[in-house]
């Protein structure tokens, strides 16, 4: 088997729009797009099925380059096969507000299905793009097919190398998502040097025992178009188990540079580029050359592709014939609206007095059955964050219309594939674990900020007082750490109601990502009064007349400040309670309205939080004081926590007056 000359041509094309790029921009990585496009082209050029006239088909199969620093590749793909890029958008790449940036960014590019650079998030992102369509098929396919593509995913050693990669490898395998296709540009270089100075492994053997197909295509055919699509067709053949496939190919291939880590994160130099057009027959001038066989994909990708699209169109359109009911709700689901009505619970005071955990998992349950497209889990802990939906089964190999994912312990993972499961559409995912545990799953989710992410976190056990587990499983700095993450929503309810109204915002189109830090233990009801948690924080309880001072709080400890207004009380002290969920969401505010619920004239104010006091300065004011932990808990029941760390009313009580006092 070998290449036509039309393929020489066009694989040419692809790798030298990148190396131009990256040598025009004087920053950027040439290596990979020389030893990675062939494969590339065989990929797109024989099986990928899309229209670039309209790069949001819904039934498109998704390509994710997870090795992003490779992005000059997939810019040139882009071009080439007739998305909205032009030339002189790669002329200006990683320069500033050009289409093209260092690394590939969702909702920047045309034809960019997530954000990847941090390496091994685009694989486990591809997972989440494969579980999606694999619940979507379960669901939708009846009587006609409307949900029926692949995925797949180009990664490299460093990937391969990141854990993230291996817990979704492992959840992949188990799910046996057959439809999840990963071509691996096995070019043994890192950054650094040599793979074999830290990564010896057989990856192959890794995979296999994973549960995945596994197929290896050596040195001399790693760029054989034909070699590289029979591999393929054997991979989609393969549909009980994700395929990898493993080309060793050559990093800089063509360049001086080649098989060398200097080819890896570096323009290759003037003279270099020179030289690699030569020994690959390629013309030195003019840079960015698109020669007409070249431009020709462009063409036939637009024609084949408004060909698989007239098809899937009028077979939808068949299937929405038959289905009404069930088209009406995958429209709105897709479109990422929600139903005209959905079935909220009631808190009162007789059955409201519970965990906020609790609490979000009777909202969630209350809704589940009007919005179908809520689906997710939690890292193995749904009995602990009462995540599970109950009746709706579980997404296994031989039930993927199940919704209760199970993520096992796997946090970095689950979020990264909650990332593709709400980008690929049609689905609103969440995904649960213990708050301490947002750090494992943090880039997963800085991904998801950066992107705005439609999706929903719920962390449980909040704060110092889920008690004898102790210190390694208590949060502290992790509120300080989301709240300062842009884009982030982050809400930490005080009772059942403010957590039904937390869900409520949580679920609205076109927001997102949202964290909501709920408690494990009891907390009393205080929804008698107005929750407005979406405007963030709101005066919970007041005085007559103008208050003394001001008690702020958030979650479990919003009650703690109502018992301590009381302490205050009994000492001629007016003390006005505020709850303030979402520091987010009150800073969206107008002034006005802030400085109804904290009037700048009062200058005594105390904020309450089992968490970190960073940032808190900037309600309590030069003034105020913040009662918290900037240090780490203990192991012992939650009330001797309270006790020892001065979560009590008393003490409260005691630090308000003795600040009242100075002020």
């Amino acid at each position: 088997m070998a290449n036509t000359a039309a393929d020489e041509t066009r694989i040419n094309a692809i790798r030298f729009l990148a190396v131009d790029a990256v040598q025009k921009a004087n920053s950027g990585h040439p290596g990979l797009p020389l030893g990675a496009a062939a494969m590339a082209y065989a990929l797109w050029q024989n099986r990928l099925r899309f229209n670039p006239a309209d790069p949001t088909w819904f039934d498109r199969d998704r390509f994710i380059l997870s090795a992003g620093h490779g992005s000059a590749l997939l810019y040139a793909l882009l071009h080439l096969y007739g998305y909205d890029l032009s030339l002189d958008d790669l002329k200006a790449f990683r320069q500033l507000g050009s289409k093209t940036p260092g690394h590939p960014e969702y909702h920047h590019t045309p034809g960019v299905e997530v954000t990847t650079g941090p390496l091994g998030q685009g694989f486990a992102n591809a997972v989440g793009i494969a579980i999606a369509e694999a619940h979507l098929a379960a669901t939708y396919n009846k009587g006609e097919t409307i949900v029926d593509h692949h995925t797949y995913v180009l990664v490299g050693d460093g990937d391969l190398m990141e854990g993230v990669s291996a817990e979704a490898a492992s959840l992949a395998g188990h799910l046996g998502l057959g439809k999840l296709i990963a071509l691996y540009d096995d070019n043994k270089i890192s950054l650094a040097g040599n793979t074999e100075i830290t990564f010896t492994e057989s990856v192959q053997q890794r995979f296999e025992s994973y549960g995945w197909h596994t197929q290896f295509v050596g040195t001399e055919f790693a760029n054989d178009v034909p070699t590289i699509d029979n591999a393929l067709a054997a991979a989609q053949a393969v549909t009980d188990k994700p395929s990898l496939i493993l080309v060793r190919s050559i990093i800089g291939y063509g360049s001086p540079k080649a098989n060398t880590f200097g080819a890896h994160g570096e323009p290759l130099g003037v003279d270099n580029v020179a030289k690699t057009k030569a020994a690959l027959g390629w013309p030195a001038e003019p840079a960015f050359l698109v020669p007409p066989e070249a431009a020709a994909i462009a063409t036939e990708a637009k024609a084949r592709g408004a060909k698989l699209q007239g098809e899937w169109n009028a077979r939808y359109a068949r299937w929405k014939a038959a289905n009404g009911a069930l088209a009406a709700q995958f429209e709105r689901a897709r479109d990422g609206k929600l139903p005209d009505t959905l079935a909220w619970p009631t808190f009162t005071a007789e059955n409201g007095s519970v965990a906020t955990r609790e609490a979000g998992g009777t909202v969630m349950n209350a809704i589940a059955g009007n919005l179908p497209e809520l689906v997710g889990g939690s890292a193995d802990l749904d009995p602990s964050t009462k995540t599970y939906l109950k009746g709706f089964g579980d997404f296994q190999p031989e039930s993927y219309a199940g919704r209760n994912i199970h993520f096992g312990v796997r946090e970095h993972a689950m979020a990264a594939a909650l990332n593709g499961i709400a980008l690929h559409g049609g689905l609103l995912p969440f995904c649960a674990t213990f708050f301490n545990f947002a750090d494992y799953l943090k880039p997963a989710l800085r991904l998801a900020a950066i992107n705005k992410i439609r999706s929903i976190y719920v962390f449980t056990h909040d704060s110092v007082f889920l008690g004898e587990d102790g210190p390694t499983h208590q949060p502290i700095e992790q509120l300080a750490m989301l709240r300062s993450t842009p884009n982030v929503q982050v809400v930490r309810p005080a009772d059942a109601l403010e957590t039904l109204e937390a869900w409520k915002l949580a679920i609205q189109p076109g927001t997102g990502p949202w964290a909501l830090i709920l408690s494990r233990q009891k907390l009393p009801f205080l929804g008698a009064r107005n929750a407005a948690v979406g405007k963030g924080g709101y005066v919970l309880v007041d005085s007559d007349g103008t208050p003394d001072l001001i008690l702020i709080a958030t979650g479990s400890e919003v009650s703690l400040a109502v018992d301590a207004a009381k302490v205050l009380a009994g000492k001629s002290i007016k003390t006005r309670v505020v709850s303030l969920p979402s520091w987010s969401l009150f800073e969206a505010q107008d002034q006005a309205y802030r400085d109804s619920v904290l009037p700048p004239s009062i200058k005594a104010r105390v904020s309450i939080e089992a968490g970190a006091t960073i940032g808190w300065s900037h309600y309590t004011g030069d003034r105020g004081i913040a009662i918290g932990l900037d240090h780490f808990g203990t192991s012992a029941p939650a009330p001797a926590i309270a006790k020892e760390y001065g979560f009590t009313p008393e003490h409260v009580a005691d630090v308000a007056a003795g600040l009242l006092s100075q002020v």
